[in-house]
């Protein structure tokens, strides 16, 4: 979309900041909503750090924020609301990204030069507002979905000498081979991880413990404490069993993908959970990590030989539960399709780069290579390529997924356009001289 609403960055910094600010003063009302030159200041410099000194760039701006504050108007006049519980939680979400940039809390803190709980509390009615107009947005553009027969239309109406030009794109698949976990190993790290519990239980400080031996890197750093678990953020596993916990109770011993844990909720407002949590992984011996990669080679070698297909190898050797039903094809997440350019392969691991452009023509399968998964679980993979598209023009047939990107884009413009035009015309709207030679995009009826 065209129009986004302020990302808490520039909130951020534009709150704390020790630099010299200008005066200030309202360069437009929307309703009841004033516009401030310090917004449209503070989202110039963001636009001007990701996109360049565009020409025009500061009219835009300008015009996204009336959007967002136009949205505003009619969010209040919808009576949509957030709740508090929600407004904590994206509080909490966000903040905690930016203390995880930092390093730590006290980092953060004495960056900014305030509490946390003090940050939150200035920022609060901004992110509420945000929250608001991007609900209000939602019910603006509706859930669009467009019919193949609508995406063709779109297409035909394209200008065939303006056809975009779609890069090189592959399509490429895996198989991944784990290590197999002892079951000694895991009793050992089960009993250990039992003494810190217990440790917990009689009273001692769970977030020191954390602290001194959780592996969950996420966490082990602020005492193994995640604020604002919603459901749906964590593996299942771990929620099935905070979700069951009493503010205060510590949980049994469980295991996820990422190991084992244990959990202290420390309190819970609705569906959101404040608590701790300590991590610890079973070790694998260096004899495992070498009998994976021993099979993982035997399994390429009856592929190369022609024994079995690439697909059905996947699922049937791949321990890759999200890919191995497909034949172990790799989905972009980007585009929701099974195809990538070269610099999103880079994205997720620079060396694919160099192994598809120099090294592999379609139908190759690489050598064992190393692989480190989401769960942060060292292992192995093999690559497969599967097609290798040439660059073209962009065509009905072989990029129909863009297509589709690019009408849908076009349609929820055409709402928002539409919408502005209607809405600006009951909603009281004032702007300053200095914007009023400003070229916008969108027909916006001006109060005089």
């Amino acid at each position: 979309m065209k129009f986004k609403l302020i990302a808490l960055l520039s909130i951020v910094f534009s709150i704390g900041n020790a630099q010299p600010q200008l005066l200030d003063k309202v360069i437009a009302i929307i309703g009841k909503n004033p516009l401030l030159l310090s917004e449209v200041e503070t989202n110039l410099l963001q636009e001007k750090e990701k996109n360049g000194g565009a020409e025009n760039v500061r009219c835009k701006v300008f015009e996204d924020l009336l959007f967002q504050k136009l949205l505003l108007s009619q969010a209040d006049r919808d009576s949509i609301t957030i709740a508090d519980a929600e407004l904590d939680a994206e509080l909490s979400k966000r903040i905690n990204y930016y203390v995880g940039m930092l390093g730590s809390e006290e980092k953060f803190e004495a960056f900014y030069g305030k509490r946390i709980s003090v940050f939150k509390e200035e920022l609060r009615d901004d992110v509420r507002n945000q929250m608001m107009a991007q609900k209000m947005q939602q019910k603006v553009t509706g859930d669009v979905k467009l019919t193949p027969s609508e995406v063709r239309n779109y297409f035909n109406t394209l200008n065939t000498d303006s056809f975009p030009l779609i890069n090189s794109e592959l399509e490429i698949a895996h198989i991944v081979k784990k290590p197999p976990v002892s079951d000694e190993a895991k009793a050992e790290v089960r009993l250990q991880l039992e003494k810190y519990r217990q440790r917990v239980l009689n009273g001692e400080s769970m977030s020191v413990i954390a602290a001194l031996y959780s592996e969950d890197p996420g966490s082990a750093r602020n005492g193994g404490r995640y604020e604002a678990v919603m459901r749906g953020a964590m593996v299942p596993e771990f929620e099935a069993v905070a979700f069951r916990l009493k503010p205060g109770e510590v949980s049994e011993i469980f295991q996820t993908t990422f190991g084992l844990h244990f959990i202290q909720l420390i309190s819970r407002k609705g569906e959101v959970l404040d608590l701790r949590h300590i991590l610890m992984s079973p070790k694998i011996s260096q004899t495992d990590i070498f009998k994976a990669k021993q099979q993982l080679d035997s399994i390429r070698n009856i592929i190369v030989e022609g024994q079995i297909s690439f697909s059905d190898a996947a699922f049937k050797y791949s321990d890759d539960p999200d890919t191995r039903q497909n034949g172990g094809i790799l989905v972009n997440p980007g585009t929701a399709s099974t195809r990538w350019q070269l610099e999103e392969l880079g994205q997720m691991d620079q060396n694919l780069v160099f192994m598809f452009e120099n090294q592999m023509k379609v139908g190759d399968v690489s050598p064992v290579i190393q692989y480190v998964g989401p769960d942060a679980k060292q292992g192995w993979r093999i690559m497969y390529l599967k097609s290798r598209s040439e660059p073209h023009k962009i065509n009905f047939k072989d990029d129909y997924s863009k297509l589709l990107g690019m009408a849908t884009y076009d349609r929820q413009r055409n709402l928002i356009t539409a919408w502005i035009g209607k809405k600006s015309k009951t909603t009281y709207i004032k702007i300053d001289d200095e914007f009023n030679s400003c070229k916008l995009e969108y027909n916006w009826t001006i109060t005089p």
